[in-house]
């Protein structure tokens, strides 16, 4: 597999140092000193691109891998309010666009284990939820992507949450799950949700220990979405449902 990474930091370095061990090849690395010389012809030399970037370039990045005709998977989280548009250019150039707030194997097993989670204590009105994630001092967004899209995942599932706020928004009584984003040297990524009331508290941790299983996901998501035609995600690869 020939692969474009668009972004070369931390995460891109490691998806080199895996891909080339299990026989792949990176034949194009995309940084922000090179990235107004890269062309749709350059990009064609990769059977697929994946694209660790930053919120503001991925949106352009992604519509660059379009055009090229060469499928992309996409790791930089919170340009989500692109998502409509990046669908609709996917659609009309036939692309193939994967995409997903975390790439780890385990945190999606953790996705459907909240989101099962949630559909029980959807039943359960004296239990108040409520969700801490940490991250390294580096991170760009926060809550983090991963943190959104467990809140999200829950808010589909209990309707009397009517949204996520940060923490410091939140107010007693308010309908909505709060949401405390700590920033932390060396720090690869933990999420906890919990579920408390005056008698008990019911809590899934997920803890990462290295960025090793995200760089193996999107490695993996990039075998899959050779040759496919559409916009994916992790749980259409890994059928969790």
């Amino acid at each position: 597999m020939k692969i474009a990474l668009i972004g070369y930091g931390k995460m891109g370095k490691i998806i080199e140092q895996l891909a080339a061990q299990q026989g792949h090849e990176i034949v194009l690395r995309v940084t922000s000193a090179n990235r107004d010389s890269i062309t749709p012809e350059t990009l064609r030399t990769s059977d697929v691109a994946i694209e660790f970037s930053r919120p503001d370039a991925a949106p352009a990045n992604i519509e660059l891998c379009l055009n090229a005709g060469v499928p992309v998977v996409v790791g930089t989280t919170a340009w989500g309010q692109h998502l409509d548009r990046v669908r609709q250019q996917c659609a009309q150039t036939a692309g193939a666009l994967f995409y997903a707030s975390n790439f780890s194997i385990g945190v999606n097993i953790f996705f459907a284990i909240n989101r099962q989670l949630a559909k029980l204590m959807a039943t359960q009105p004296n239990y108040m939820a409520s969700m801490e994630e940490i991250h390294h001092t580096q991170k760009l967004d926060a809550p983090s992507g991963t943190a959104v899209s467990l809140a999200n995942d829950i808010l589909a599932e209990n309707s009397a949450i009517t949204r996520w706020v940060n923490s410091s928004d939140y107010r007693l009584g308010d309908p909505a799950l709060p949401i405390t984003a700590i920033r932390a040297d060396n720090v690869t990524g933990t999420h906890i949700v919990r579920y408390q009331s005056d008698i008990d508290s019911i809590e899934i941790k997920h803890e990462a220990f290295n960025r090793q299983g995200f760089a193996q996901g999107a490695i993996l998501a990039a075998a899959w979405l050779i040759g496919k035609k559409g916009v994916y995600t992790m749980q259409d690869m890994l059928n969790l449902g």
